[in-house]
């Protein structure tokens, strides 16, 4: 999960917000950034910017992904592991292969189909059969965990200043293939130059990102690791452990494709654990546990590793 994160430069200096998106995401439409604009899923420096603003050289853009109006989701009645309900906001464990949010390739299905089903019609996200789905974070496909999402708009932009603000608290489980340094870990990633659905670790233009990372357990060659990112950029913690020389077992596009193939994991063995936040609404101070998959436990004795008490 994550936000998109830019650093502007000074070539780019002066062009208006929506202009300046378009250009680095040209699949998307001018109209959808304004759509993001409008939505307040745009962040200059931390602050929501005005519809015309130009940007200036040094200026820290971040975005949220939002699901257009226009593209609406079929309920559908998908089963949810629900870790947590209130007339606010829910939070799932969702389950490694479903994707998020509906999309070419991914029509239903996904999690957004699951939640247009729970809420029914007592959603205020519905606006005539329109979906704004009040998702403000992501989990790659085959990433299991703690997922949230408002059941109201004013929750949704609630939540959205939350993640803006660094202030949700997120740990994950990972099993490694070898073993990587402890404590904080600083390098920035950026979008990769030749394979575009890869991040990688750029110095020149990447934007910063820190994760902490304690093992909790080893054996032969393989480590249970629990990884804390402080920032939240695309892809990190597996770019992060890729970098430290310890991929995430089964992850296809940062990992070790021999011992993946022969281990038969059909993706990345990693769990997003534990988020902890304030409620935006109640002001309750909220710990959401995801208790581990079956297939995540089953690799660890597979791999010898301790279960410990998860």
């Amino acid at each position: 999960m994550t936000a998109e994160t830019l650093l502007i430069e000074t070539s780019e200096a002066g062009l208006r917000i929506d202009k300046l998106l378009a250009l680095h995401f040209p699949e998307r439409s001018r109209s959808y950034f304004q759509f993001l604009l409008a939505e307040g899923a745009v962040r200059i420096n931390g602050q929501r910017p005005k519809k015309r603003q130009l940007v200036e050289a040094g200026d820290e853009v971040e975005l949220f992904f939002l699901l257009t109006p226009e593209l609406s989701a079929t309920p559908e009645p998908i089963p949810l592991d629900i870790l947590w309900e209130d007339d606010y906001l829910l939070a799932v464990n969702k389950p490694a292969g479903m994707v998020v949010h509906p999309a070419v390739g991914h029509p239903t299905g996904t999690f957004v189909n699951a939640l247009m089903h729970h809420l029914g019609a007592r959603a205020d996200l519905l606006e005539t059969s329109q979906l704004r789905p009040g998702i403000v974070h992501r989990l790659d496909k085959e990433t299991s965990g703690v997922l949230l999402a408002a059941k109201q708009a004013s929750a949704h932009a609630k939540l959205i200043e939350l993640f803006a603000s660094r202030s949700m608290q997120k740990s994950y489980l990972a099993i490694t293939y070898g073993k990587p340094k402890e404590g904080w870990f600083e390098a920035p990633i950026g979008r990769h130059p030749k394979e575009r659905t890869q991040m990688c670790i750029d110095h020149e233009k990447g934007r910063p990102a820190e994760s902490h990372i304690e093992i909790l357990d080893e054996a032969t060659s393989y480590c249970l690791v629990r990884v804390r990112p402080k920032s939240g950029r695309t892809h990190q913690i597996r770019v992060h452990l890729a970098a430290l020389g310890a991929p995430v077992v089964g992850d296809l596009l940062y990992g070790n494709l021999k011992i993946n193939q022969r281990l038969g994991f059909s993706g990345q063995l990693l769990h997003a654990h534990e988020l902890c936040f304030t409620h935006p609404c109640t002001g309750m101070q909220l710990s959401l546990l995801a208790p581990l998959p079956l297939y995540l436990i089953d690799a660890l004795a597979a791999l010898k590793l301790q279960k410990l008490n998860f």
